[in-house]
């Protein structure tokens, strides 16, 4: 294992050529016997991480702008993470909530019920991953409704479970061969204003697009009364870090008011503090009736949660389980991430992701084929181009970034058609957003050579 220096880091170091050899070695192990279904964008090898620096098993140093896909919230190994960790291993690992009881998940679920942003008082229900948690609500906004009919949005990740995965509409490779998903999921265009769906004026696509669900998705065909629920990012996360125009959001909640359909928001990538708010649809102030959440919300353990009203979660006992959701280790691990979120990471997330988002303009003045630049906290990307002023998506020139900045030990990875995103752990400070931003300008001198 590499040695972990003491003091401050400034810069990432290499030891050896990349990748090592003992990470080429790992590399040759994996291929032998871990599904070829992993999508690896450079082989990085990690032994081990503190804050937001990784090191691989070479010991060369790298500054994560991945957080383990916006997962590590609190960094690597935060102290009081991996102390509340260690206490909660001494009494005991595992006694499925589902069938007994145990304080540590009654605790964590009063701390996010009193966070949640639906209407109160909520409930909760635990599960372990993202794509979990958009299978119970969408088993929830069935059963509640009584109707089965489910809109989602082009460009939308919900998760490659069979539900989760109808909802999803990101890359043909997700779904292809898996048909016949489940039936009764519609999709719309999600409010990009950058690649306008609908060829409208910048600006105006939101509303065009909820124009568009309402008179050419429910409007031809469907009627409104057998629509269950509108599943939506309020920033689509694998489609882009498309964040949609002002008003798109509130037009749903509004639609779904309307027609008596639950508004669902997958904030699996977006909540827990990323964006500078505890889940991103308060940014618009809108209320929705259904959260899924997962990713962030126990820097790293194994967690999910599905967040709704008390008076809508009455489904009877049986109706939705989990062997292992609200593991105890697992809600140690919240219950600590909880309390940082809290007492000031979600306001850094705020600050330093404004610095973040200013320095990213700055490249895209000086790097014409930087097309987009957009987030919201310290969750955020740039759009590439194939023209300037144009809007033809360039994932060739994103993947040679992405290649580049690992080459210069910034950890970054790709997202939708052609935007290169970043997404720090929410520890991350001022000189790391700039250290990251000058790898990333020698990055792009590189590859727009």
């Amino acid at each position: 294992m590499p040695q972990i220096r003491n003091g401050p880091i400034g810069e990432p170091e290499f030891l050896t050529e990349l990748p090592g050899p003992k990470a080429q070695a790992v590399v040759e192990r994996d291929r032998a016997v871990i599904s070829p279904s992993y999508t690896r964008s450079y082989p990085l090898v990690i032994a081990k991480g503190r804050g937001a620096w990784v090191w691989d098993v070479d010991g060369n140093r790298f500054l994560d702008f991945n957080a383990g896909i916006a997962v590590c919230a609190t960094g690597h190994c935060h102290p009081r993470v991996v102390r509340a960790i260690r206490q909660q291993t001494d009494c005991f690992l595992h006694y499925s909530g589902t069938d007994f009881y145990y304080e540590i998940e009654v605790a964590l679920a009063e701390r996010l019920a009193a966070v949640s942003p639906t209407p109160q008082p909520a409930r909760v229900f635990f599960c372990n991953s993202g794509a979990e948690a958009v299978e119970a609500a969408i088993k929830l906004a069935r059963f509640r409704t009584g109707r089965h009919y489910l809109v989602a949005f082009e460009g939308a990740f919900h998760g490659r479970t069979m539900g989760a995965l109808s909802l999803t509409y990101s890359k043909p490779v997700q779904r292809r061969g898996f048909g016949p998903l489940i039936p009764g999921v519609l999709h719309a265009p999600y409010g990009d204003c950058f690649r306008c769906p609908l060829d409208e004026r910048p600006g105006h696509c939101g509303l065009s697009c909820l124009r568009y669900l309402e008179k050419g998705v429910l409007g031809r065909g469907v009627d409104p009364a057998e629509v269950a629920a509108i599943v939506v990012e309020p920033i689509q996360g694998e489609g882009g870090y498309v964040v949609p125009p002002l008003g798109f959001l509130a037009g749903l909640r509004d639609l779904c008011n309307r027609h008596g359909i639950l508004l669902i928001m997958d904030e699996v990538q977006s909540g827990m503090g990323r964006t500078g708010r505890m889940f991103a649809c308060e940014h618009e102030g809108v209320r929705p009736d259904i959260v899924a959440v997962a990713k962030g919300i126990a820097s790293g353990l194994p967690l999910g949660a599905m967040l709704a009203p008390a008076e809508m979660m009455s489904w009877p006992p049986g109706a939705h389980a989990s062997t292992f959701g609200g593991n105890p280790v697992s809600c140690a691990a919240a219950i600590a991430t909880l309390d940082l979120l809290q007492s000031g990471l979600v306001d850094n997330a705020a600050n330093v992701g404004a610095q973040l988002l200013s320095g990213l303009r700055q490249l895209a003045t000086k790097y014409p084929l930087v097309g987009d630049v957009r987030g919201r906290g310290l969750m955020c990307a740039l759009d590439f181009v194939t023209e300037p002023g144009g809007r033809e998506p360039n994932a060739a020139l994103r993947d040679a970034a992405v290649q580049a900045c690992f080459r210069r030990g910034l950890l970054v990875l790709g997202a939708g058609p052609s935007a290169l995103r970043l997404t720090p752990p929410l520890i991350i400070k001022p000189r790391e957003i700039a250290t990251a931003l000058n790898i990333l300008d020698a990055a792009l001198t590189e590859v727009t050579a």
